[in-house]
């Protein structure tokens, strides 16, 4: 038996007197003991990525589709108005203005999709339109002379004064509508507003894209005559039709901010703002009721189209209560505003006379409108 201290241990196994590391033992002569820390082979020795399986728990799991559909309520501001008859005793003296905006219904939709893995931007299409916005108003009487008159013109094979000078009756009459199109791309700069962490009030996004945005005037002047028998329905009333259309397309820029008030309750405003190009046009005609156009003193028909291209402006806020009844359900109920400004509006297209084609040309712009009103609907998301 080998004394102690000889290098040996038990069946003669060597021993290095050197210590393992940290550990205060002795190991085994020839034994290389374990790294404490194994790199990885593919990381140069720095520190490797998290695991996908692990980084994706990280990654929010909310719905990323989303769809709305609003009803709305809304009505337009009017300029003052263009006189279409002459005052006469007795009566009062019909304007465009005369011819008030009313509140018809609308309806928007709306459906985008949150991209990337955090989802924090997201693409959505927007259509709201609201249609039949307008009224009329009716004199009747004696000695009704219209503006304009129209010298050479004939009508239905007598001369337009027949309708339009001391007629019996005079309408005038409003039809308007509005259509609205938006690509937006959206980009949160916190939380989704419906996903908000219980320490976060306010949430934010910026928003960019698309839009088109349509407004259309059309008035109608309607006289009846005091000579000529009605022999046909509409063959003693003359029809004058001033019919303007706006077509604003060009980028736009807003935000939306989210102001949680209660844990599934928030208050939201998204302003927005374009500055684009305006394809206006303008058609003037003149016909009886039952469809027979007039015809200047040369042949040519009382029926004038004009065009003109011009920058304008779009600004728009909506505000809005909104409930997250869950995570896959909200409501919501607000008042939208926006106001269009250097555009054409039929009030102001109202010919004085129709003596010759030259009168009926040309468009003009520079006049501006609020269309306002209230919404209600809801969003889901899936």
């Amino acid at each position: 038996m080998a004394p102690v201290g000889s290098g040996q241990v038990g069946g003669g196994i060597p021993l290095d007197r050197g210590l393992l590391p940290d550990s205060g033992l002795e190991s085994p002569a020839g034994v290389v003991p374990p790294p404490m820390y194994v790199p990885d082979p593919n990381d140069f020795g720095g520190y490797a990525a998290i695991p996908q399986a692990v980084a994706a728990d990280f990654a929010p799991h909310w719905p990323r589709w989303f769809a709305g559909a609003s009803g709305l309520i809304m009505t337009r501001t009017l300029p003052a108005g263009t006189a279409t008859m002459q005052p006469t005793a007795g009566l009062t003296t019909l304007s465009t203005s005369s011819a008030t905006a009313t509140w018809p219904g609308g309806l928007d939709f709306q459906v985008g999709r949150w991209m990337g893995e955090q989802q924090n931007w997201a693409l959505e299409g927007i259509y709201w339109g609201v249609y039949g916005l307008g009224a009329s108003s009716t004199v009747t009487g004696p000695g009704i002379n219209a503006i304009p008159q129209a010298p050479g013109v004939m009508l239905a094979g007598s001369p337009a004064s027949a309708f339009l000078a001391n007629a019996s009756a005079q309408e005038i009459a409003r039809s308007d509508l509005v259509n609205d199109v938006e690509i937006n791309w959206i980009w949160r700069l916190t939380d989704r507003p419906e996903f908000p962490p219980l320490d976060r009030r306010l949430g934010f996004m910026w928003l960019a894209g698309f839009r088109f945005f349509e407004l259309q005037d059309v008035l109608s002047q309607t006289s009846t005559s005091s000579s000529l028998p009605p022999s046909t329905v509409g063959a003693n009333q003359s029809l004058l039709t001033v019919a303007t259309n706006n077509n604003l397309y060009g980028a736009q820029v807003g935000a939306k901010a989210d102001w949680r008030i209660a844990p599934r309750i928030r208050l939201s405003a998204v302003p927005k703002f374009m500055i684009g190009g305006n394809a206006i046009t303008n058609t003037t005609d003149l016909a009886t009721i039952n469809g027979t156009g007039a015809t200047f003193g040369g042949g040519q028909p009382v029926n004038l189209h004009s065009t003109l291209g011009v920058f304008s402006w779009l600004g728009s806020v909506d505000s809005s209560v909104a409930w997250d009844v869950s995570d896959r359900w909200s409501l919501w109920v607000g008042y939208r505003v926006v106001g269009v400004g250097n555009i054409a509006q039929a009030d102001g297209q109202w010919p004085s006379t129709l003596a010759a084609p030259a009168a009926l040309q040309g468009v003009a712009a520079g006049s501006s409108t609020i269309i306002h009103g209230g919404f209600a609907g809801f969003q889901g998301r899936y």
